[in-house]
């Protein structure tokens, strides 16, 4: 078993991928009327906070991926917010979130913990310069701050909101099976050798 910080920062994208692939199954079951229908949060559909995980990942996973080839950050960092919405339907929007989850997964395997205290550079109004670990772990919690808001809003339809909390203990390994297999995962692969 890897004990590094680098490994834990892949295992936070394993779950993040895996978390996005539960909550849009659920998603999936709306109808295209519900899935952007007006509701009580921060963004006032699921749609929106759907497209708003996504674009900012897009924003984020640019900087990171970036950096690690040595390569300026982007001229114009507003470009990945061109559209408030570049999706307008579960399915598609689901299928960008999944490239998006691999690639992060991607980047994440390949880090060393050497890597995490590089800093990363994004252009806003003003350069921001966080170290590698800052910024993932807010992209990390980017996401699980507009998931529980697609979670409390699922509340209000017909729709189960699913569990999101079974990804880390080795007892419910069982919980978690059906997913893995339809994400092509395996238990070894995510916790590494036992």
């Amino acid at each position: 078993m890897h004990n590094s910080l680098a490994h834990y920062i892949s295992t936070q994208a394993y779950n993040n991928a895996w978390a996005n692939h539960r909550l849009y199954q659920a998603c999936g079951q709306l109808s295209p009327s519900e899935f952007r229908a007006v509701r009580t949060s921060f963004f006032p559909t699921i749609q929106a906070t759907l497209n708003h995980i996504l674009t900012c990942d897009w924003f984020y996973l640019d900087a990171l991926e970036r950096e690690l080839r040595g390569e300026p950050p982007h001229p114009d960092c507003y470009v990945f917010f061109a559209q408030d919405e570049p999706f307008d339907n579960c399915p598609a929007l689901q299928a960008a979130q999944r490239a998006s989850d691999e690639r992060l997964i991607a980047h994440c395997r390949q880090l060393i913990d050497a890597d995490l205290a590089r800093p990363v550079t994004i252009l806003r109004d003003t350069p921001q310069v966080d170290t590698r670990m800052r910024l993932l772990a807010h992209l990390f919690q980017h996401q699980i701050h507009h998931r529980g808001q697609v979670h409390a809003m699922l509340a209000g339809t017909h729709v189960e909101p699913p569990q999101l909390d079974e990804f880390y203990c080795a007892g419910e390994a069982e919980l978690r099976a059906q997913d893995f297999a339809e994400l092509g995962w395996t238990e070894p692969e995510v916790w590494g050798a036992r």
